[in-house]
């Protein structure tokens, strides 16, 4: 249900942005590629050392600033931006969907992750 009410908004938002379309992939496309970026940077430590965890956080933080500056001046430049109000409505309301799926996908993977541990272990005790 969930992901039909994200389907059905997203493609309202681009159906009442038909002037402005390009603004609004503009603001989709960085969004995506900014949270990826940074969620990727971020969950690539172990939890068991702290330091290392809030680093790759600032590191994940620092590399969505990075990605969302240099796709804006490209997206001016290359006159892919004519509505900003129709670019930031689509990078915020992007930028908490994608947040949102890489959630849930972090926590299938970590589901299937302790089932497949789970699994190993008992194959273990079985032997």
């Amino acid at each position: 249900m969930k992901f039909a009410l994200i389907f059905l908004i997203s493609s309202l938002g681009g159906v009442l942005s038909g002037e402005h379309f390009h603004s609004f992939m503009a603001g989709f496309g960085i969004a995506a590629v900014a949270v990826g970026t940074g969620y990727w940077l971020a969950f690539r430590c172990s939890t068991r050392y702290p330091q290392l965890a809030l680093l790759m956080l600032l590191m994940g933080m620092m590399a969505k600033m990075g990605v969302t500056i240099a796709g804006v001046m490209w997206g001016l430049e290359a006159n892919v931006i004519n509505s900003p109000i129709v670019f930031s409505l689509s990078y915020l309301f992007f930028s908490i969907v994608v947040t949102y799926l890489y959630s849930k996908l972090r926590e299938f993977q970590m589901a299937r992750a302790v089932s497949a541990k789970g699994e190993d272990s008992l194959k273990a005790k079985t032997a």
